[in-house]
């Protein structure tokens, strides 16, 4: 089989598993918490690791900002033999309470975002598989650590989310909004693959504040140092799947 054009990968070049992080920087930080690295390729927003995490195999792909590049991940992915995607990313809080730092396991992804329409209806479904929502709520209540679960949405247009988007989104009872999961999650599902979506809060569009509105850099201190908790309940899930 001929090389992936993006990812530039072959069947039986990854793990059956893979942990996608949007931030290529994220793939590093999640490898070092494992054994057995090994680094397979970079292009573009993709970089891509072998890996093991208390003997399960896994690879870790990040998949660059929003659902087109997503989506041509997880396409790649599923033809070289990947069967299980876990989304393991950030996440701006839409509901009051919820506070930066804080990790969110998504039931669901609205669709307000154009990709998956190029392959179905915006009334079908962005759903996790149940076995792998099962697997991180679980390793969180292992850990005794704290985690919001519901649903999200999914939007394309980070510089264009209005008061009006974020009000709606908030009166529906959506968690959070982040750039990825409801591609990830749809294209799974029409390709009998399990996936699930996981995110630690960067702020609160509700209470007013953001990501990369601050001095600290694009996150700020604790969500940085939150994402370990993040990270840490993923790996233990993975062990499970």
């Amino acid at each position: 089989m001929a090389k992936q054009p993006h990812l530039l990968v072959a069947e039986g070049d990854l793990n059956d598993l893979a942990l996608l992080p949007g931030d290529p920087d994220r793939v590093e930080r999640i490898a070092r918490q494992c054994e057995a690295v090994e680094p397979i390729v970079e292009n573009r927003e993709y970089a891509l690791v072998n890996a093991e995490y208390e003997g399960r195999p896994l690879t870790i792909c990040s998949t660059g900002i929003g659902c087109p590049s997503a989506a041509v991940a997880v396409e790649e992915l599923s033809r070289v033999g990947v069967s299980t995607l876990i989304r393991v990313g950030t996440t701006g809080a839409l509901q009051p309470g919820i506070e930066i730092g804080d990790v969110v396991v998504a039931t669901g992804a609205a669709k307000e975002e154009g990709t998956t329409r190029r392959y179905e209806s915006d009334v079908l479904p962005a759903v996790p598989d149940y076995r792998v929502l099962s697997a991180l709520v679980e390793a969180a209540d292992a850990r005794e650590e704290p985690v919001h679960v519901g649903p999200i949405a999914t939007d394309d247009a980070f510089y264009a989310e209005t008061d009006e988007y974020v009000d709606a989104w908030e009166a529906a009872g959506l968690l959070a909004v982040e750039m990825e999961a409801a591609a990830i999650l749809s294209l799974a599902r029409r390709k009998g693959l399990r996936a699930g979506a996981i995110c630690t809060v960067d702020g609160n569009l509700i209470e007013g504040t953001q990501k990369g509105e601050t001095d600290e850099g694009e996150l700020p201190a604790k969500a940085r140092d939150n994402v370990g908790r993040m990270i840490d309940i993923t790996l233990d899930a993975a062990t499970s799947l």
